[in-house]
């Protein structure tokens, strides 16, 4: 009589034999045809239907002696069709104002990116961590840690989307082979492109030879920490110079904040409002700056008309070096503002978040702290510089 619970022992039936001589697969004790290639097991289907294993296995060798994982016949979404519909999220974010063009412009070099480098007809799910580990290192070689992370990062979340959506049936395992780059090795990078700092002598080189509009930009840039997109979507609504003051809620995150203008930024606001081109674009209409031909100074991308400005004047003046740029002038606002003690008024310029409990229950800040802070870093830049000291001589 057999136990409860236990199970009837099955009978294994006879391997079959090859159905000719030179027959490419052998029958596995796992009732399926299969082949070592590269020193790995491969199975192509069961016993009882050789013609079909055979028909596997032929469509699937040339992948499989290469190294590659061969694309399945499979019912799932292909890589094409993940990336459209991730857009096409992103892009419903974009319009209604919850992520900057930027950011959508980023999201969208990434799918094509993806695209070129796995093939638009790969099935997403095919994707396994061999293809990221080679994806990891073709990212490598090209580009330097920064941005290596930050596509990885970008990449997980188009398939962490995919899963959540539910247009994959389970979520990616990427592998250790596609991590992003650890915090010594992005340090280690920073490093040795050098500090992103002007000091104060090279800024006014900078800020004497820049012209209009360019120079009102700068000088947003060291007075309140403003980057590339602050100036070209500054709202003309948000400048009143009377007050001497700006509140302007940062684009790229929607915080708040208010800065306190300096007299010569005042000024030379007040030069680039008067020359001031005709806008063409409807875009730009409503803007404070305006480029000579009517359009956007930012436009969503990295590489907008406020970078491109500001590296030809480095250019000219021999300051350029990689890392360096307009966006550099936020690095030299936080750290001089940084020095004034205040970080908490230096974060509300800057338009930081603060996630300490402390911000909770803090309801305001006052302009005295504000101005304290911009008056530090005014000091700073206008001061006269420093006389050598005398040598002594005998």
């Amino acid at each position: 009589m057999q136990s409860i619970g236990m199970a009837a022992p099955v009978k294994l039936a006879k391997k079959p034999q090859k159905p000719y001589a030179d027959f490419p697969l052998f029958p596995h004790a796992t009732r399926r045809w299969a082949k070592k290639i590269r020193g790995k097991l491969h199975y192509f289907g069961p016993w009882e239907d050789p013609n079909k294993a055979l028909a596997k296995y032929l469509d699937e060798r040339d992948a499989l002696m290469a190294g590659r994982k061969p694309r399945r016949v499979s019912t799932g979404v292909t890589l094409r069709d993940v990336c459209n519909h991730f857009l096409s999220h992103k892009e419903h974010l974009r319009d209604a104002g919850e992520i900057v063009p930027r950011t959508f412009d980023e999201y969208h070099t990434t799918c094509a990116t993806l695209l070129d480098s796995l093939g638009k007809e790969t099935f997403a799910d095919d994707v396994g961590i061999e293809e990221f580990a080679r994806l990891r290192a073709s990212f490598a070689r090209k580009w330097g840690a920064v941005r290596l992370g930050n596509e990885i990062q970008r990449i997980r979340g188009v398939f962490k989307y995919a899963f959540e959506a539910g247009l994959i049936p389970a979520p990616v395992r990427f592998g250790p082979g596609f991590a992003r780059p650890s915090a010594k090795v992005i340090r280690k990078a920073r490093a040795l492109k050098g500090p992103r700092m002007f000091e104060a002598d090279d800024l006014r080189r900078i800020i004497d030879a820049a012209g209009v509009p360019l120079k009102a930009m700068i000088l947003l840039g060291v007075n309140c920490g403003f980057g590339n997109t602050d100036c070209g979507m500054l709202p003309l609504p948000a400048v009143k110079l009377d007050s001497g003051w700006l509140d302007y809620p940062r684009p790229k995150t929607g915080i708040a904040r208010r800065c306190p203008l300096w007299p010569e930024t005042i000024k030379a606001m007040r030069a680039a409002l008067l020359d001031r081109p005709q806008p063409k674009e409807t875009a730009a209409v409503d803007r404070f700056f305006v480029t000579k031909y009517g359009g956007r100074w930012a436009k969503g991308t990295p590489d907008s008309p406020v970078a491109k400005e500001m590296r030809k004047l480095l250019d000219d003046l021999g300051l350029h070096r990689p890392g360096l740029g307009f966006y550099t002038l936020r690095h030299v606002f936080e750290t001089i503002g940084g020095e004034s003690r205040d970080q908490v008024a230096v974060d509300l310029i800057m338009g930081h978040t603060d996630g300490s409990m402390a911000s909770h229950y803090r309801e305001r800040i006052s302009d005295d702290r504000l101005k304290a802070v911009t008056d530090h870093v005014r000091k700073w830049l206008f001061s006269a510089a420093k006389k050598a000291p005398a040598t002594n001589s005998k």
